[in-house]
This record gives structure tokens, sequence and C-alpha cells, in this order.
């Protein structure tokens, strides 16, 4: 995708929520409709009921003696512009089960938060745990998380690879589910949800609104007085 396209896709995304792409998604053959399980948000934007929408700018972590040199400048200071920030940790540090990464170490604080705010990020999205969970909401910039943490990483874990694939266990027997580098995120206090690159995103930001449209009809028979499930089949048959 240009750039252009980039922007304009995101600036189609932030109308709609994580829920509505999934239907979207699950439509077009996605049957777990792009979702990551497991995250919490713990920050927001309270002045606006926008999604976090973006390409992903992904960072990918190791353990400290993984043969892999350390990035050098750490990646916080070349996150582009529109961006959302994208944490994962390589597969030896993660676990389908509670808290899903085996490091307890945060690997993310404040102060990146302070930085990729000012870099105009959209949003920061770490498959592991943070830590500085009051400075992130003073900054009203949003991120989500496995989990909170006190200790900082260095000495446990480096930064291996930016820009790369992050594999993201989903908790399925070990099934892994892949983020790469300009996949378009979406996100909100329900979740995080991935566009895949073979999906057609015209079909789907056809679909997005008409779904939306035709679900709001359905809410309005609902309250109205009449049946749900034959209110849906009526709208939805009709997109």
């Amino acid at each position: 995708m240009t750039s252009q396209a980039i922007k304009n896709a995101t600036k189609f995304l932030k109308q709609y929520t994580p829920c509505d792409i999934s239907d979207g998604l699950v439509k077009h053959g996605l049957k777990n409709g792009g979702f990551f399980p497991n995250l919490k948000q713990y920050s927001f934007n309270p002045t606006t009921k926008n999604s976090i929408a973006g390409p992903a700018y992904t960072v990918l972590y190791a353990p400290s003696e993984d043969p892999r040199p350390a990035v050098k400048g750490g990646y916080i200071d070349t996150v582009p512009e529109g961006s959302v920030v994208v944490i994962g940790v390589t597969k030896e540090l993660q676990t389908r089960y509670a808290p899903y990464v085996t490091v307890n170490n945060a690997l993310y604080g404040g102060l990146m938060s302070t930085r990729a705010k000012y870099l105009q990020a959209n949003g920061t999205v770490v498959f592991g745990r943070i830590r500085d969970v009051n400075e992130h909401r003073d900054l009203e910039y949003p991120v989500l998380a496995y989990g909170l943490g006190t200790t900082a990483s260095q000495g446990t874990v480096k930064v291996v690879g930016i820009n790369v694939p992050l594999e993201i266990n989903i908790g399925n027997d070990d099934k892994y589910e892949v983020i790469k580098p300009q996949d378009l995120i979406i996100a909100d206090e329900n979740g995080v949800v991935r566009i895949p690159d073979d999906v057609d995103l015209d079909s789907l930001f056809d679909y997005a609104p008409k779904r939306v449209k035709a679900d709001q009809l359905v809410s309005e028979d609902i309250k109205a007085g009449k049946l749900a499930v034959p209110s849906q089949k009526e709208h939805r048959s009709k997109i």
C-alpha cells in the first residue's frame, strides 16, 4: 500500500470499532475476525471515541542471551507518525496461559509513551507487561498490554528487530498468528484486530458501514419490541 492509501485506510478505520471490523473480516473468510486475545486497554484518549488505528510498527524483544545483537539506538526515536507501535517477544518467551509471557519485566514504560505521543503515533500494543500506567493515562496516550509490572526490561530482554514479523501465540494448541510491519491495526477497549494483507480492503470497507447500519436497525427493532432473530435475518440479508 502507498503511504496515502495507508492514511486513507487509517482515517476510515477510526470511524469504526474492532468489533465492526471483525464482523467484516468474518464475512471475508477470517473465522477469528482478526482478533488477538488477552490484551487489556490501560489508557486511552477520553476526548475522542475513535478507535486506535494505523499501520503496525513492530518491535521484537528476545532474551538477553539471544545471539542476535541488540538494535543500536533502540526503536522509540524512529516511530513513524500515524503508526501503532506493536511490541512482541520471541516464541520461547510466550505461553498460551496467563500471564501469556514468561518474562515479568515490563517491556514498555511512560517515557516510551511520551516520545511516541510526541512523534504522533496513534497508540501502542504490547504483547507483554507495561509499567508507569498513570503516566500513560496522564498523557492520554492509548496503550494496551497483557498486564502490569514494575521492573524495567534491561538485562532480561533486548530489542533484536524493528519492522520484522511478530509471531503471537493466540492460545489454541500453540497456534500463532503473525503481525507483519505495516499490517493495519485497529483497537479499543474491546481488543485488538489485525487486517491481514490478503484481505480485499475495498470490499471490507464497503461491507463495514452496511453491517453497522443493519445492526442499528436491528437494535431499533428490538427496542420497539420485535424479536431479535427475525430482525437480524431481515436486515443482514440485505447487505
